[in-house]
């Protein structure tokens, strides 16, 4: 890993951090009140919250999520802002969860677990958690990372956000990053020349832009591209993006963040970008936490509300009556339990269907690559260099590599478009179910309902990330046999170099055949996955309602039986404590 150039990046100390403001005081004093309620309340996961957001007020600490689509180079343009390599890259998907990078007077890491705790690791170590390579689908239990840097940059609060990329964020992977959004203050947004920005990344950047108004828009690659292609790429992204998010977009700063970690290349609008981010910290840096503070105090008052008042109702009933409310509730869940298993019966037929969609698709897309696919490989192939055997056999099967890339990777985009379209369509069944018996509960009585966020959304596509990564058949292409290269070697002395292009030309059409499968395959399991993701969100909202009645039922019986007086000081706490956390609202 490379150390941290003491040139660009002095250590400081934490001392560096902006002192705190009336502001930054008064909002971490409001969510350490509502996380006192919330410990009163017996909710824990809310007093953890507050707890924790109430620290990065009180730091002044805002977050700045990096986000984009897969292969953008997030990472590694992170790592290039910060001055040294913290967060792992790499040609496959790397970040599996959101990891933090935040200011510290030196490097370290830590890692926080599903249940709650933090754990100090080496940042060597970091890979072994945050990537996708290593801790695949997240097996080992990671909720985030954070790694202290002692970046200038970082000094004055502002924070880093890896994410998971498309192909793997937002819409690719929900479970991992939708959570994340709420704490987003503002976006820095990485787009490429090609394509320029996809329809993931679009239902992106509307999702962020409902939290963060701030957007910083940057292509990275840009040593890859030409003057021409990144202006048409800026120019359109611009375009897209204010007619989609109905503002004026500022300027797209073209960089190329591997020439900075490698410190060559010209800057282009490196300088522009470090500014645009040093007037972020200056102009709104305080801004963005107050704003982040009042969401985080608006989404957790409405969540204490929502037990107050479930735990007072339970109070003032009858426990003859919350005993049926709940077994109603419990029945009503039963249901819909059985009802996502006949809607599983259902969608198995709707797989059927679209998987044969699918076949037909494929068999379309491949008649046509081999045609065009061929014909280009002829045009192509008197340019190639004859040069010794083996040689030409490489630049040979390299050129069937490239043009078969070239026909595969712009339909996977197209056959993920038409993956979400026929996904959200079996989706919004189960949305509209789920939300069904939402109403339910409310008509039941549960006034919580009408607090509680819904988070049944069938408009958010994929909820699993893309696994599809091209596949090269490099041992196809260059065999390692002796006797191969051998005949290699003696084929053009005879004259017989056509047997190395036509099988050069069969490579083409299997590597057509075979990852265009691929991709089929690919969408066709992120709609069976998604589809579980949105059981298990349905199946997860509707028990935490329950929990919240059964945990208030549960109170209101030892209350009661300790008599009226404990009945009659419980509903003045309850009142207090509602009363607290208006206050602190």
């Amino acid at each position: 890993m490379k150390e941290c150039d003491s040139n660009s990046s002095p250590v400081h100390s934490l001392r560096n951090l902006p002192a705190e403001t009336p502001a930054s005081v008064d909002g971490a004093s409001r969510l350490l009140g509502l996380a006192q309620v919330a410990e009163d309340l017996s909710s824990e996961p809310v007093a953890e919250e507050a707890r924790e957001l109430a620290e990065r007020v009180a730091e002044g600490r805002f977050y700045v999520a990096c986000v984009g689509q897969f292969k953008r180079g997030k990472s590694t343009l992170l790592n290039a802002l910060v001055g040294c390599e913290v967060v792992p890259t790499g040609f496959v998907p790397v970040t599996a969860v959101p990891t933090v990078i935040r200011f510290g007077g030196e490097l370290q890491a830590r890692v926080r677990m599903r249940d709650g705790s933090w754990r100090d690791i080496d940042l060597l170590d970091l890979k072994q958690y945050v990537s996708e390579e290593l801790n695949p689908e997240n097996k080992r239990g990671v909720e985030g990372a954070e790694v202290f840097v002692p970046s200038p940059l970082l000094s004055s609060g502002m924070c880093f956000v890896d994410t998971p990329g498309l192909g793997s964020v937002w819409t690719g992977n929900t479970a991992t990053t939708q959570g994340f959004i709420p704490h987003i203050d503002a976006a820095l947004v990485v787009i490429g020349a090609d394509p320029p920005i996809a329809g993931e990344e679009l239902v992106l950047v509307e999702a962020v832009c409902k939290q963060a108004q701030d957007l910083i828009l940057v292509i990275n690659k840009a040593d890859r591209t030409t003057d021409p292609e990144r202006a048409a790429a800026a120019k359109f992204t611009r375009e897209i993006l204010e007619k989609r998010l109905h503002r004026p977009m500022g300027e797209v700063f073209e960089v190329s963040a591997t020439e900075r970690m490698e410190k060559r290349g010209p800057l282009r609008d490196w300088e522009k970008l470090l500014a645009s981010l040093q007037s972020l910290v200056e102009d709104s840096g305080r801004n963005l936490v107050r704003a982040a503070c009042e969401r985080g105090i608006q989404r957790l008052s409405e969540q204490l509300l929502a037990i107050i008042n479930e735990n007072r109702d339970a109070l003032l009933r009858p426990l003859e009556e919350s005993e049926r409310r709940i077994e109603l509730m419990k029945q009503t869940i039963g249901e819909a339990e059985r009802s996502m298993r006949e809607l599983g019966f259902l969608f198995m037929a709707e797989q059927h269907r679209i998987s044969d969609l699918f076949v037909e698709r494929h068999k379309l897309f491949f008649r046509s690559a081999s045609m065009e696919g061929e014909a280009e490989f002829a045009s192509i192939l008197p340019t190639v260099s004859l040069g010794f055997g083996p040689r030409y056999r490489r630049r040979v099967m390299h050129l069937a590599q490239e043009i078969s890339r070239r026909k595969v990777m712009p339909w996977l985009k197209a056959e993920q478009e038409e993956g979400e379209h026929q996904y959200r369509a079996v989706a919004i069944r189960f949305v509209e179910m789920g939300n069904s018996f939402l109403n339910k509960l409310a008509d039941a009585g549960l006034s919580e309902l009408t607090r509680m966020p819904h988070v049944l959304d069938a408009e958010k596509g994929f909820r699993i990330r893309s696994k599809f990564i091209f596949e090269d058949f490099i041992g196809t292409a260059r065999p390692p046999s002796p006797l191969r290269w051998l005949a290699d070697v003696f084929l053009p002395l005879v004259g017989a170099r056509r047997t190395i292009t036509n099988e050069a030309r069969e490579f083409l059409r299997h590597l057509l055949e075979t990852n265009s499968s691929r991709v089929q395959n690919d969408v066709l399991n992120r709609i069976q996955e998604s589809r579980d993701r949105l059981e298990v969100e349905i199946r997860k909202l509707l028990h935490e309602i329950s929990r919240v009645a059964e945990q208030a039922l549960d109170l209101a019986r030892k209350v009661r039986e300790e008599g009226a007086p404990a009945v009659q000081a419980a509903m003045e706490r309850l009142e207090q404590l509602e009363q607290e956390v208006s206050t602190l609202a």
